[in-house]
């Protein structure tokens, strides 16, 4: 949790929110986490509350309608995330008006994209090199290493590389 004098400073460092909701949600979520430090215009890193965590690996951006994204480098899940701080899935996303605006498509930064690769190939190589010194990985790390490979070629195939 922040100190007050932390919460008054983060929360005055973000810019207006598009309406009372969005600000509400996203001071409600930054003042639940730890460790959190502003890195853009509606973006955050903070420690993720998911998963016992060092140094920040949670994102948090706010779109411009309001809507709240995560994402755990670590590869917790969203659900697991907000859960963690009290939240539910449905608290990130406002209400919506009956005349719905078109969909916003701003992906992630590529600097973004390209650290959430890094730490899978890191994985990966750890991996690799456990098993090159002879360690049998057990069932947890054989499955995280899994999932890092199907990370991998998931951002392989939406990058057009497959």
């Amino acid at each position: 949790m922040l100190a007050p004098k932390e919460k008054a400073a983060h929360v005055g460092q973000r810019e207006a929110a598009s309406n009372t909701y969005a600000f509400a949600i996203l001071s409600r979520l930054l003042d639940r986490l730890q460790g959190v430090k502003r890195t853009g215009a509606g973006r955050w890193i903070a420690r993720c509350p998911a998963h016992e965590d060092r140094h920040p690996s949670l994102a948090i951006r706010e779109l411009e309608d309001g809507r709240v994204l995560l994402h755990c480098f670590a590869g917790c899940d969203v659900h697991q995330i907000v859960s963690a701080v009290g939240l539910s899935l449905a608290d990130l996303f406002p209400p919506r008006a009956i005349d719905h605006a078109r969909p916003e498509r701003i992906p992630f930064p590529a600097a973004d994209v390209l650290r959430a690769v890094a730490f899978e190939a890191l994985l990966c190589a750890v991996a690799a090199a456990d098993m090159a010194k002879g360690k049998t990985l057990s069932d947890a790390e054989r499955e995280r290493l899994i999932k890092a490979a199907a990370r991998l070629q998931e951002a392989a195939r939406l990058g057009g590389a497959a």
